[in-house]
Formats: C-alpha cells, structure tokens, sequence
C-alpha cells in the first residue's frame, strides 16, 4: 500500500492594510478645485465712508433742499416723502436733478431694514440713470 503524500496548499493570506491611494487623489482634486475657486469668490465693492468729526457746530442748512428717496417696508418708493410709481421715478428725479447746477446734484437713500436690497439697487441706478453726480445712504 502506497500512502499518497498529501500537500497542502495555503490560501492567499487576507490583504489587511487599507489602500489610501484613492483617497489622497480624491483630496488633491479637492485641494486643487478649493485653490482656484477661492480667489475668485473674494468679490469687492468700493465704498467711501464718510469722515467723523468731533466738532459741535451746528450744520448749515443748504439753500436748495436735498433731495431723499426713501424705501418703504413694501418696496415702494418715496422722493422727499411723496410716494412715487416705479415708472415715473427716473422722470421725475430727472427733471429735479436738471433744474440744479452742476455739482449740486446730489441724491440720498434711506431704506428701511425689511426693504429688499435688490430693490435699493434699483433705485440707486434709476438715480445714476436720471443725472445724480453724487449718491448717498442715510443712516441712524
């Protein structure tokens, strides 16, 4: 009788180590895309704050009365306190701002928090459009 050597074949040992190199290439795109876009989402814009000053003299009263368009909670617009239509907004401020010599055509805002802002710049360009040289925002 002849004994059949039997051999005995050990199976694959089981990889246990993670491969990471999937996810460091994930994280350099990531790193990279981050790198390009972060630049671009730094948007400006120019603004001119206005000096203060400690003095306690009173201010003048200018003898053309200034002119103040207004925003309402609602949206709507108002030039010194008179309601007016979206439409004859331009027109109307237009024909204001002609009458006055050049230099004094001057426009302020006062807007109110719940107004949109959309709408203020709205009214900021029918003011550029209609010939103020000069725009400013009323604060409290």
């Amino acid at each position: 009788m002849h004994t059949a050597k039997k051999s005995f074949v050990r199976p694959q040992a089981v990889q246990s180590d993670i491969n990471v190199t999937p996810l460091v290439d994930v994280v350099l795109v990531l790193l990279i895309i981050f790198m390009v876009l972060t630049p671009l989402l730094n948007r400006e814009i120019a603004v001119q704050l206005p000096a203060v000053s400690e003095s306690s003299a009173p201010v003048s009263s200018p003898s053309e009365p200034q002119w103040v368009v207004a925003l309402t909670p609602e949206g709507r617009l108002t030039l010194n306190g008179e309601p007016v239509e979206d439409g004859d907004y331009v027109p109307r401020l237009k024909k204001v701002l002609d009458a006055r010599p050049r230099g004094q055509r001057h426009v302020f805002f006062k807007m109110d928090d719940r107004a949109g802002y959309g709408r203020l710049v709205t009214a900021l360009d029918g003011a550029k459009a209609a010939g103020a040289e000069e725009l400013g925002v009323l604060t409290e």
